[in-house]
């Protein structure tokens, strides 16, 4: 074994919130390695959230021009060229790797490239990218890990070589008709994304509804927008065995309720979950613990069972999303400085970037029913939102959900453009405490999408007296 670097903290993994946090401490002054194994700066800026809003653009823009003629702009052919996408998606990610580069160098952290394993406490082995290997051991260490595409365990599936979302932003030619395994978050973007530069898409997902983790209003609404723009969407549907190659012919045996059922098609994306990146690494040398899922057993702090490790991300089970680990750094950083800052009181928005798109925070009608808190729900169409009058974008609505007992917003949810911008309105006046009348009599510019804010609080039923 090589002879041992010592640094004040070593982060395995470079995600957003490792890089983040290496760049602070290295600042500081203290000697830092960040180990990653192949993406510079993890896999948001490089295959995952950037990389697809990058495409997803440029199927709005293709959806939006073939309905220019709406709007009195007239057009001839419409046709997408996937060479010109991916090109365009890889000049972003190419500037992304170039500042991530320069950020290291600014600040004096120090990036390996290779995989890392322990070989005992605090101690990490990298098998160098480029050959040769590395022994590092750091005061400190943090676990960045994130997590990888789950492939279930369908016959014929692995034999099919089936895309993840990483290959299917690689593609450089249009699928004739795409397969979708899975109607989360991830499927329905990519759905709508390949049927909006041509491709047939068909969605398989085995629950009564898209996104099992929304009300079924909001899946209906969305399912309503795929089905508009031509997508299949299948629920209640069960793949039993899969044959064929993607990329070539490719096709799902299913049982559905109305009997057995195959269906073809030139690829096959599969969109099931996520599994975090805490195999074959050997933590148990490090004395960290996993849960029964494979994640990493942290507190309200981030610590592990291990005295000086870390963990951030998702590979500790922090929701998933890239906002959630810049949160996560902010967490480790202060309680490394003898901070007490937690997880616990967090308020986490996220976006589906579906066009409307999803926003939603704080809790959805369907958990304050599971939770027996008693709510008041308000609930306005866009098309009762004035700027959508004069942008045509009335598909969607806002949805609130009030306490019963005093004026507290408890959640927020947003099918409709610019659903984004308008949720950190909502956000905001959560952390703030501000009851739900404070944003019914605010003064909102018109003619703006958050106008709409003032309209749905004013329909909040009152409070029983």
């Amino acid at each position: 074994m090589p002879q041992s670097e010592h640094f004040d903290v070593v982060i395995l993994g470079s995600g957003q919130g490792g890089k983040l946090l290496a760049w602070k401490l290295a600042r500081s002054g203290k000697r830092v390695a960040v180990v990653e194994r192949r993406w510079v700066g993890g896999s948001c800026p490089a295959v995952a959230c950037m990389p697809s809003k990058n495409e997803l653009w440029s199927a709005r823009v293709a959806h939006m021009v073939r309905h220019a003629a709406e709007f009195g702009t007239l057009t001839g052919e419409i046709r997408t060229d996937m060479r010109k996408v991916l090109r365009r998606k890889q000049d972003m990610v190419d500037r992304e790797i170039a500042i991530h580069l320069q950020a290291y160098k600014e600040s004096g952290a120090k990036l390996i490239m290779g995989a890392g394993r322990f070989v005992g406490p605090k101690v990490i082995e990298v098998a160098l990218n480029d050959g040769g290997a590395r022994t590092l051991d750091g005061a400190e260490i943090v676990l960045n890990l994130g997590s990888h595409a789950a492939i279930p365990a369908i016959p014929g599936l692995g034999a099919a070589r089936p895309l993840t979302h990483i290959e299917a932003l690689e593609l450089d030619t249009l699928p004739s008709h795409l397969i979708v395994l899975g109607g989360g978050y991830v499927g329905v973007e990519t759905a709508q994304t390949f049927r909006r530069f041509g491709s047939g898409v068909t969605i398989i997902e085995p629950g009564r509804q898209l996104m099992g983790r929304e009300d079924p209003d909001v899946a209906q609404e969305i399912e309503t927008v795929l089905r508009n723009e031509g997508v299949e969407v299948m629920l209640n549907v069960q793949p039993e065995g899969v044959s064929g190659v993607s990329g070539a012919t490719v096709a799902v045996n299913a049982r559905t309720a109305d009997g057995k059922r195959k269906i073809e098609g030139s690829h096959l994306l599969v969109a099931v979950g996520r599994i975090p990146n805490t195999a074959g690494i050997d933590l148990d040398k490090a004395g960290v613990e996993l849960d029964a899922r494979g994640f990493i057993r942290v507190n309200e702090r981030l610590q592990t069972s291990a005295p000086g490790v870390w963990a951030i991300g998702e590979c500790a089970g922090s929701p998933q999303f890239t906002h959630v680990s810049v949160d996560d750094f902010r967490i480790v950083a202060d309680n490394m400085a003898g901070g007490a800052r937690a997880t616990s009181d967090r308020l986490v928005p996220y976006v589906m970037f579906t066009d409307p798109p999803l926003a939603r925070v704080g809790l959805s009608e369907a958990e304050a029913q599971r939770q027996g808190v008693p709510v008041r729900v308000g609930r306005l169409p866009m098309s009762q939102v004035l700027r959508t009058e004069a942008t045509g974008e009335k598909t969607g609505f806002m949805k609130v959900v009030v306490s019963a007992g005093d004026d507290r917003i408890l959640g927020f949810a947003m099918i409709g453009a610019e659903a984004g911008e308008v949720v950190a309105v909502v956000q905001t006046a959560m952390m703030a405490g501000l009851p739900h009348t404070k944003l019914r009599d605010a003064v909102i510019s018109h003619l703006t999408m958050a106008e709409g804010l003032g309209f749905l609080f004013a329909i909040v039923p009152e409070r029983s007296a």
